[in-house]
């Protein structure tokens, strides 16, 4: 018998019925600002690192043009948000652009005046009905992040204890993102199991 591998310890499971926090959605594209300790400021999407040479939707230029403001107000770290307004999605138009960031639970009360957070729906234990709550709550009265908007995307879920982000979109939640499906896909329910 020969020498087992290097044990590699089984994670604990996190119990589901623990607190969350709902957010409103917002259609834009993500941005991510980074605070180095020597204060340089850098602009990413969700991908990659960007500059005004190689911008997304003028984020950018925008880090760029508040990056005093950034730098002191946000400080050494990484920092995710949602970059949103008219020209990146359809959903908004006529709206100005702007920054949202995702940690409410630090940046709720606190941020640079130069960005907003995202709306809080629901905090409370998890449960399914809060996510469907939260969602009715967008459809009946549009969306909490653009007042007078009644299309609003749908919730992201963060579930505390397992530190996971989950989303549900209110049309085509089904439906893999950017990709339509044809009648008869196998990822469809056939129509005899409706």
């Amino acid at each position: 018998m020969g020498s087992p591998p290097e044990f590699i310890e089984f994670e604990k499971i996190a119990r589901l019925s623990r607190p969350c926090i709902i957010t409103e959605k917002i259609d834009g594209t993500n941005g991510v600002i980074h605070v180095a300790d020597d204060g340089a400021v850098s602009a990413g999407s969700r991908t990659r690192w960007i500059t005004t040479a190689t911008d997304n939707h003028g984020f950018a230029a925008w880090v760029l043009a508040h990056e005093t403001e950034l730098r002191d107000g946000l400080g050494v770290g990484t920092h995710y948000g949602e970059w949103w307004g008219a020209g990146i999605n359809k959903r908004y138009p006529g709206l100005p652009k702007r920054f949202s960031l995702f940690n409410v639970s630090r940046w709720r009360e606190k941020r640079p005046d130069c960005c907003d957070v995202v709306p809080v729906l629901y905090e409370g234990l998890f449960t399914t009905d809060a996510v469907e709550a939260a969602l009715q709550r967008l459809r009946d009265l549009g969306s909490v992040a653009a007042p007078g908007n009644m299309r609003p995307e749908g919730v992201v879920i963060f579930h505390i204890q397992g530190r996971l982000l989950f989303k549900k979109t209110i049309e085509k939640d089904e439906e893999p993102k950017g990709m339509r499906l044809p009648a008869g896909s196998p990822m469809l329910p056939s129509p005899e199991a409706t």
